[in-house]
C-alpha cells in the first residue's frame, strides 16, 4: 500500500502538556474557498480550540484560522465553528465516552492528506495541576538518565 503524503499546518503542542490523551481519531473539516488558501498559506493556530458533539454532529470551535490576504470581500470569520467529517459510529462512540467519562475532544495537528484538510483529535482526559508537575519531573528524570548513558557510552572509547 502506498504511503500518503502529509503536510503539517498547525500543531496543538499545549494540548500534550494540559491533557492525557486517550485516542486519536482523524476527521475532515467543511471548509471555505479562502480558508483553505488562508492554510495553504500556513495561517492556523489550534491553541484554545476544543471539539464537541452537537445534534449527531462533531464540531470544532476556536480553531483560528487567519483571513487571506488577496481575498475580496468573501473573506471567512477567523474563529467560525467548523463541522468535522466523522463515520456514524465514531460519532455515537464519541458521544458516549464524552458524556460518561467526562472525557473531552481536542484538536492536535491540522494537516493536508492528499489534498484534503484533515484534523487529528484526541479523546482527552484533563490533566490537574500536581500531574502535570509530575510528567515534567519524569521527562527531565528520564532526559538525564539518557544523558548519563550517552556520556557513559563516549567515555568507553
Amino acid at each position: 500500500m502506498a504511503k500518503t503524503e502529509q503536510e503539517l499546518i498547525a500543531q496543538n503542542k499545549k494540548a500534550y502538556h494540559d491533557y492525557d490523551i486517550v485516542e486519536h481519531y482523524e476527521a475532515g473539516v467543511v471548509l471555505k474557498g479562502t480558508e483553505v488558501k488562508a492554510l495553504r498559506a500556513g495561517k492556523a493556530n489550534l491553541k484554545d480550540s476544543y471539539a464537541a458533539v452537537r445534534g449527531g454532529e462533531v464540531f470544532m470551535h476556536n480553531a483560528h484560522i487567519s483571513p487571506y490576504s488577496h481575498a475580496s470581500f468573501e473573506n471567512h470569520d477567523p474563529t467560525r465553528t467548523r463541522k468535522l467529517l466523522l463515520h456514524r459510529q465514531e460519532i455515537r462512540r464519541l458521544t458516549g465516552k464524552v458524556q460518561e467519562k467526562g472525557l473531552t475532544l481536542v484538536p492536535l495537528k491540522l494537516y493536508f492528506k492528499d489534498g484534503l484538510a484533515k484534523v487529528e483529535l484526541a479523546l482527552a482526559k484533563g490533566r490537574r495541576l500536581h500531574d502535570k508537575r509530575q510528567v515534567i519531573k519524569e521527562r527531565d528524570l528520564a532526559r538525564e538518565a539518557a544523558q548519563a548513558l550517552k556520556g557513559a557510552r563516549v567515555g568507553r572509547g
